[in-house]
C-alpha cells in the first residue's frame, strides 16, 4: 500500500493495521519467558506485601498510642518538603529536557502531594490549624496532584500512540539495547515520546 491508499483508510483502520504490523514484527512480546517470570514474581510480591500490611495495620490499630511526642518532628516535615522540592525540580528538568523519565517524576510528585495532604489534615484534626490544613488540601495539594496524574496519564497514552505511529518504525528491542552486550539507555536519556531532541539542545547536561 502506498501513502495515498493509507490516507484513504479511516483512523480506526490505520490503528488496526499498525497493530497487525507490530504483531508481525514483534509477535507476543509480553509472552517472553523472562517477562512472564517477572509478572509472576510481581504478583507474588504484591500479594505478600498486602498480607503483611493487613496484619501490620491490625497491630497498629490495636497498640498504637493516640498521641506521641517526638524529638524529630521538625526534621521529619522539613525533610519531607525537601524531598517534595527535589521531586518538583526533577519533574521540571525532565519536562525542559523532554525526557521519558518525566512520567515517573510526575507519578512520584503527585503521590508525595497526596501524602502531604493526608498527614497535614490528619495530624491537625482537633487543633486550631485543622481548617487551614483542610483548605490547603482541597484547594492546593489535591487539585495539583490530580492535574499531575492527568498529565502523566496523557503522556503514557501519547507514548503508546507514538510507539505504533505510522510515521516511522519504532526501534526494535535489540536496537534499544545498543551495541551487542549493551543495556537499554536510562530513562533520563530517552527522548519523550520518541521525538527528536530540540535543535537548541546540545548535550545531555
Amino acid at each position: 500500500m502506498n501513502e495515498e491508499e493509507l490516507r484513504k483508510l479511516s483512523a480506526a483502520q490505520r490503528r488496526a493495521l499498525a497493530r497487525s504490523l507490530a504483531a508481525i514484527d514483534h509477535p507476543h512480546p509480553l509472552l517472553g519467558i523472562n517477562l512472564a517470570r517477572g509478572r509472576r514474581l510481581g504478583v507474588l510480591v504484591s500479594v505478600v506485601a498486602c498480607l503483611v500490611l493487613i496484619a501490620w495495620i491490625f497491630v497498629l490499630e490495636q497498640n498504637l498510642h493516640r498521641s506521641f511526642h517526638t524529638r524529630h518532628w521538625r526534621g521529619a516535615w522539613v525533610g519531607f518538603d525537601f524531598i517534595l522540592l527535589i521531586a518538583f525540580a526533577a519533574t521540571g528538568w525532565a519536562f525542559w529536557r523532554g525526557r521519558q523519565i518525566v512520567i515517573a517524576c510526575l507519578m512520584v510528585t503527585g503521590t508525595l502531594l497526596c501524602c502531604d495532604a493526608w498527614f497535614d489534615v490528619i495530624l491537625d484534626l482537633g487543633t486550631s490549624d485543622s481548617w487551614t490544613s483542610i483548605a490547603s488540601a482541597l484547594l492546593v495539594e489535591l487539585p495539583l496532584a490530580f492535574f499531575i496524574f492527568r498529565a502523566a496519564g496523557r503522556l503514557i497514552k501519547l507514548s503508546a500512540l507514538a510507539a505504533v505511529s505510522t510515521r516511522g518504525d519504532p526501534p526494535a528491542p535489540d536496537e534499544l539495547a545498543g551495541p551487542p552486550g549493551g543495556t537499554a539507555p536510562p530513562l533520563w536519556e530517552i527522548p519523550l515520546l520518541g521525538l527528536p531532541p530540540d535543535p537548541g539542545d546540545h548535550g545531555d547536561g
